[in-house]
């Protein structure tokens, strides 16, 4: 009887749980049924009340400010972790003699880090400082100063007092790949004559095509030329190659999370819950006319000067621009005008259009507000 019973409980049991996956597969259908009987309208009006372009954004003047609010946190925890780094600075000036290029890594802005070790460390370096976060940068110009620099310590070294000015401008006429053979045959026992190029965001968007990583890489090949580096992109390994990696930057790599704010990089990136409108290009082209020198400033202030007093006009003509930065004595011939405009062009700030009589003219792509503004904050 004790089995007849045994048995009788676990064939209740077993009825119990097929009941049980059979109501549960029946809440399952009709869950589904439900979801296929609702209109496509009702669909649509869901899918269209999340949309971003609904949102009152605010302006970006007001958000940064906001932002800039916000107090830092882990202040101790910060200074301990820099403090390890700056702790590291012979080891990397010692990797940096060996020949090997630093490349730092790592969630946070490296610049002052960079640049603190610049100035403390590499003292016995003519440190050159570009900033790959820019929306553009002149690479050639980046080598010819380089060039340059080399050819006063020769100059210097082999006291030719016959030597001028001019004889540095044929640099700028020659090929990027005549100027890298020029840099091969510069060698010296002397430390004082090595070059350090310090690059802020090698990976940025002006420096990430492939022909600018080649022309680095060979540059760092140069035996007085020495590479400092930062990268932030997720995919910034993939710029580069084996041979590029270990025989020409030949990277050593370093993990150096500073979990600082990306405060002069993300100028030139949107925020995403800010409008757009002028206020943002006047402040992407206030950083980018403080990055350059006071003679190319001025000239700028010559042209927007000149835009603000003719609102009528289309631009400025290159005659008159020249004239007047002549008097000023901003520059010294047309080549150096064209140098100072050519930079403008690079990084936005001047743009050609065609005059009434038909011959190029030169215009700022700001209204006369903004302008006006950018000027005020230049002085």
């Amino acid at each position: 009887m004790a089995l007849r019973g045994g048995h009788a409980a676990a064939a209740a049991g077993v009825s119990s749980g097929s009941e049980d996956d059979n109501e549960e597969a029946g809440f399952s259908r009709s869950y589904f049924l439900a979801k296929e009987k609702e209109p496509s309208s009702g669909k649509k009006r869901a899918r269209a009340a999340g949309k971003l372009s609904d949102l009152n954004l605010v302006d970006e003047q007001v958000l940064r400010a906001s932002l800039a609010e916000i107090p830092p946190k882990h202040e101790r925890e910060v200074e301990a972790l820099t403090r390890s780094y700056k702790e590291q600075y012979r080891n990397w000036l010692f990797e940096l003699r060996c020949g090997f290029g630093l490349l730092m890594y790592g969630f946070g802005s490296k610049k002052m880090l960079l640049e603190d070790f610049a100035s403390t460390t590499l003292s016995d370096f003519t440190v050159i400082v570009v900033n790959g976060y820019l929306p553009s940068i002149n690479l050639k110009q980046v080598i010819v100063t380089i060039a340059e620099i080399f050819w006063e310590q020769t100059k210097l070294k082999r006291k030719r007092q016959t030597a001028t000015r001019s004889q540095l401008q044929p640099f700028a006429s020659q090929s990027i790949d005549d100027i890298i053979s020029f840099l091969n045959n510069q060698t010296s026992d002397n430390g004082d004559d090595n070059v350090c190029l310090l690059i802020h965001n090698i990976d940025g968007p002006a420096l990430r095509d492939t022909e600018s990583q080649q022309y680095l890489a060979q540059v760092s090949c140069c035996p007085q030329v020495h590479v400092v580096a930062s990268v932030d992109h997720v995919n910034a390994p993939l710029l580069w190659d084996k041979k590029m990696v270990h025989t020409q930057f030949k990277w050593s790599w370093y993990h150096v999370p500073t979990f600082a704010p990306y405060k002069v990089e993300g100028v030139f990136y949107p925020l995403i819950l800010a409008s757009g409108g002028h206020a943002q290009t006047m402040k992407t082209a206030l950083v980018v006319l403080q990055s350059l020198t006071p003679n190319a400033q001025s000239v700028f202030r010559v042209l927007a000067e000149y835009q603000l007093a003719h609102e009528k006009e289309e631009g400025m003509h290159f005659s008159s621009l020249y004239t007047k930065c002549r008097e000023r004595f901003l520059v010294s011939s047309q080549v150096t005008l064209n140098s100072h405009l050519t930079e403008f062009k690079d990084h936005d700030l001047v743009k050609i259009r065609k005059h009434s009589d038909g011959q190029d003219c030169l215009h700022i792509p700001l209204v006369s507000d903004a302008l006006e503004k950018l000027l005020q904050e230049l002085t």
